[in-house]
């Protein structure tokens, strides 16, 4: 198969500064193949970003194949997948199948022993499928603390810490994420909000202000209501933080503060579903990370908070 046209990044031509990228984009070569390639996936675009989805959509495939038949799947050729391996940073294809088998290969969870890759059958019993989502899960856990950048974990939590209101931006799934970190701010006396609604999302970014935060969560950082919402609160000089599994993308690129996160998809779980536990993750050591920031006072709301409510968990369990 011939191309008619050079393979680009974000219009650029593939070149040796391959390292300096992986620097600015938070990678290293020592990070998880596939984290690398979902992380840099809206940057590729053509005959490249083909063979990303395709080594994305079935990894253990990919990791099965020769150089002719990933080109073939992709609908691309030899030639490009080459070049798709050095714009990762490896030397060849054979390396690029070796870490991706590192992954993919066999993975060893609480005595399950299943293909990361592999779909999920119709057939398939309930045992094999709880490896299966166990495994990926904990892949995405391991991809997520690979990538995150703990320094931006501690930004965000002084910056929450000391913010008079905190508004907190998502949409669907997005959205049940920023409920949890509303739910868990507010047990601990911080004043927080979370908006699913674009209007009343606006609205409450306009009358944020200097040393408030916004928060926006998307997996794929190109929600435009989120954007929209993180853009609006950034213009009142709140300051924004951004919750995404890319580091290029837009909503990642108007925010002041940028948390990473990994996926691994599954069957019936693409990236956004599968994202949820990362998120949630995240979220979760943001979260102890602000208590710890304000002790004394998240302890005492604590406190108050539980005993505001153990009258009715008592009274529940004197019926039971």
């Amino acid at each position: 198969m011939v191309e008619q046209k050079a393979d680009t990044i974000a219009g650029t031509a593939v070149v040796d500064a391959e390292p300096d990228r992986r620097a600015a984009a938070g990678l290293s070569p020592a990070d998880s193949v596939l984290v690398r390639v979902r992380a840099r996936l809206t940057e590729f675009t053509g005959a490249l970003q083909r063979v990303a989805e395709q080594v994305l959509s079935d990894p253990a495939a990919a990791a099965r194949a020769t150089i002719v038949e990933l080109a073939e799947r992709s609908g691309t050729s030899p030639a490009t997948v080459t070049r798709f391996c050095r714009a990762m940073g490896f030397e060849g294809y054979a390396d690029l199948r070796l870490g991706i088998a590192a992954e993919t290969g066999r993975a060893h969870t609480a005595g399950w022993t299943v293909d990361i890759g592999r779909e999920i059958q119709p057939t398939d019993p309930l045992e094999r499928v709880l490896g299966q989502i166990i495994a990926a899960d904990t892949q995405a856990m391991h991809d997520t603390a690979t990538l995150l950048d703990l320094g931006e974990v501690e930004r965000a939590a002084e910056a929450i810490a000391g913010a008079s209101r905190v508004n907190i931006f998502g949409a669907s799934g997005s959205a049940l994420v920023g409920e949890e970190m509303q739910f868990s701010l507010h047990r601990i006396g911080v004043a927080a909000w979370a908006w699913n609604d674009v209007h009343e999302g606006l609205a409450g970014a306009a009358l944020l202000r200097s040393g408030d935060v916004a928060l926006g969560i998307s997996h794929t950082g190109q929600t435009r209501e989120t954007i929209e919402t993180l853009a609006e609160a950034g213009s009142h000089g709140a300051v924004t933080v951004a919750l995404t599994g890319f580091a290029r993308s837009p909503l990642a690129e108007l925010a002041d503060i940028v948390l990473l996160t990994a996926s691994q998809a599954t069957t019936f779980r693409p990236d956004g579903l599968s994202a949820r536990h990362p998120q949630l993750v995240v979220l979760d050591l943001l979260y102890i990370a602000v208590a710890q920031r304000t002790y004394d006072r998240a302890h005492a709301a604590f406190q108050r908070t539980a005993q505001a409510v153990g009258g009715h968990k008592a009274a529940k369990e004197a019926r039971q």
